[in-house]
């Protein structure tokens, strides 16, 4: 058994496919046409880490009550957390990408950390090995 999606509430579908594929470096796993469950035209977009793992299904906000929700799905808590084999490199290349951090990088018991904002305003950890963990 694994979770194999989170869904995510987005503003617009082709921005946050921009950001999960170019910025994060996910890749596109899905991106069909669907129907909402009254018939409404939708898109079924997934965006997976390289390699598979648990995907994340962008999901358009449709209404008030999921337009509120964007940004805003943990009630302002890390709600997501993105571990990276190399922190620098992967904090630098988010950085260049204009990724907004709202804490600069520190060292935690389980890892090294940074939070950042992903495009519509969620918070996530970036998540790498420990300084001491990584030298062996």
């Amino acid at each position: 058994m694994h979770i194999d999606l989170v869904t995510i509430v987005v503003a617009d579908y082709d921005p946050a496919i921009a950001f999960f594929t170019e910025v994060l470096g996910f890749e596109l796993a899905e991106d069909v046409p669907s129907l909402t469950n009254d018939g409404r035209p939708k898109r079924w977009v997934v965006v997976r880490p390289p390699g598979g793992g648990t995907g994340l299904l962008l999901a358009k906000a449709d209404g008030e009550r999921q337009r509120a929700a964007v940004g805003d799905q943990a009630a302002g808590r890390v709600g997501f957390f993105l571990r990276v084999d190399d922190f620098d490199k992967s904090y630098a290349r988010m950085r260049e990408h204009g990724v907004t951090f709202v804490t600069e990088p520190r060292e935690e018991p389980y890892g090294r950390l940074a939070v950042f904002l992903d495009i519509a305003g969620n918070r996530w950890d970036l998540l790498g090995p420990h300084p001491d963990h990584a030298r062996g």
